[in-house]
């Protein structure tokens, strides 16, 4: 039974379920560990991709696909899933999308062939943008609206943990080959958090999450959204190793009409599949276009990385996971130290040092790979991986904060979620787009071949990082973490 609560009108259009605070705070406990499991299962394949292409086949194309499948089906659900909750109850859809995220990743586990593989992790991404957006709005509902900004706090350092930890983790259970398990363990890992979550969302999730009567699902937005994402997908991944045919130009050309139709559809709808009122806000329009340029960079670092010490200098998947600690290190030094108390005195300038600072790791990074070459060692590598963390971890504290900073208390959770969906879309296209950059710079796989793709590739994410650096700057100067 879940835990007893009142129920407190706060709108015509739903209902604010306040528990006990003890039991809310166990909301937020079981919503952040389906956000763990939905960050880390989007970044352990990265490290582990090598090691599945030997076990399964397939080619570049092939490894593109599990990589980015989980990824893009779980930004392609994740807005539409929001809508959803309000129709069909938030308990109700955020059980049934653990269960499938469950369910899925031991599918994954049990995968005999490629094919198999991708299937199982494009459900494991649909279900989890059914579970996400869920949590989300049940933890609006949970707390009152002066402990809510307090309890997301914690939101952003864990996406970045959870990140940074992913490929670390990954690279211990290949390590350890739990039951001659191999790779599958990366994703079998999954099922018994999952039950434990299951059990626990079962007891402490509210029946009522503020569904709204009157919500409408806009099939038409949704089918625009769904379908232009798709168009660009689609031939970032396979068009490298297809020669680039004429109907990936068709494809990517469709995306950019059925987007801008979808804005026009929006403008239109009277059930808008994303708040309008949010694009009204400068701080969050841009913050769109820092994340996707951020955390795009970022999933696209990770690859490379892993491809070159896996690929390029034959490195077990352990010890290339054990090379990223001082990345994971750095990032944690900053999230857990430095961040929210620098972002207190110095503002959105914090968030200019971090990425300063994380531009600069990348270029010492492309530096140490040409300078060095087949002679590179772990702890000459240490230092830029470090650097580039520490920046990072100055940037995940505060940037939701400074993007949500003027949204009101009803936008809060949309926004989260949307941020969320443009983060997972954007590894999606850092993947799909660098890492067909990367093998195309290949060409024939050769020792010094991947290095000159690997520098290629950092160099394009230290611009990425400089880019949105500059857009920082239209932020507000202070978060309103700090204003309050």
């Amino acid at each position: 039974m879940p835990f007893v609560y009142t129920e407190q009108c706060s709108s015509p259009g739903g209902v604010n379920a306040v528990l006990p605070l003890r039991a809310a705070w166990l909301v937020l406990v079981v919503v952040f560990l389906g956000e763990i499991m939905d960050l880390i299962d989007s970044s352990v394949a990265n490290l582990a991709g090598p090691s599945i292409r030997a076990d399964l086949g397939g080619g570049p194309m092939t490894l593109q696909w599990v990589l980015s499948a989980y990824t893009a089906a779980f930004a392609l659900g994740l807005i539409t899933s929001g809508r959803l909750g309000d129709l069909i109850g938030r308990r109700r859809l955020f059980l049934i999308g653990m269960a499938g995220f469950t369910l899925t990743s031991l599918a994954c586990g049990l995968a005999l062939s490629p094919a198999f593989l991708i299937v199982a992790r494009l459900l494991q991404g649909l279900f989890g943008s059914v579970l996400i957006p869920q949590g989300m709005a049940l933890v609006k509902i949970v707390f009152p609206p002066e402990l809510l900004r307090k309890a997301l706090m914690p939101f952003g350092p864990i996406m970045g943990l959870a990140t940074v930890g992913g490929p670390i983790l990954a690279g211990w259970l290949l390590h350890l080959d739990l039951f001659g398990s191999q790779w599958r363990s990366i994703f079998l890992i999954n099922v018994p958090f999952g039950v434990i979550a299951l059990a626990l969302g079962w007891r402490v999730l509210p029946r009522r999450g503020g569904e709204d009567p009157g919500a409408r699902l806009d099939l038409t937005g949704v089918g625009l959204l769904t379908a232009g994402s798709t168009l660009l997908i689609i031939p970032l991944i396979q068009g490298r190793e297809l020669d680039w045919p004429a109907w990936t130009y068709t494809m990517m050309a469709g995306s950019v009409v059925m987007l801008a139709l979808f804005v026009v559809s929006e403008r239109r709808s009277s059930h808008p599949v994303i708040a309008p009122s949010l694009f009204r806000k400068r701080s969050f329009v841009v913050g769109l276009m820092i994340v996707a340029g951020f955390y795009g960079a970022l999933s696209a670092f990770v690859l490379v990385v892993n491809l070159l010490l896996q690929l390029g200098m034959g490195w077990t998947p352990l010890r290339t996971g054990l090379t990223l600690i001082p990345w994971a290190l750095g990032t944690a030094v900053a999230v857990l130290f430095g961040g929210g108390t620098l972002a207190g005195k110095l503002g959105r300038a914090a968030l200019h040092i971090g990425l300063s600072i994380a531009v600069i790791g990348l270029l010492a990074l492309w530096w140490s790979t040409a300078h060095w070459g087949t002679g590179i060692t772990v702890w000459k590598l240490t230092p830029s991986l470090f650097l580039t963390g520490f920046g990072a971890g100055l940037v995940f504290i505060p940037l939701f904060d400074f993007i949500l900073g003027d949204a009101t208390a009803e936008e809060v959770g949309t926004g989260a979620g949307m941020l969320n969906a443009v983060q997972q879309f954007a590894n999606a296209i850092g993947v799909a787009a660098l890492g067909t950059a990367f093998f195309a710079r290949v060409g024939h796989p050769s020792t010094h071949s991947y290095f000159a793709a690997a520098q290629l590739i950092l160099a394009i994410c230290a611009g990425l990082y400089f880019l949105t650096l500059l857009l920082v700057g239209l932020l507000p100067k202070h978060s309103q973490q700090a204003q309050g």
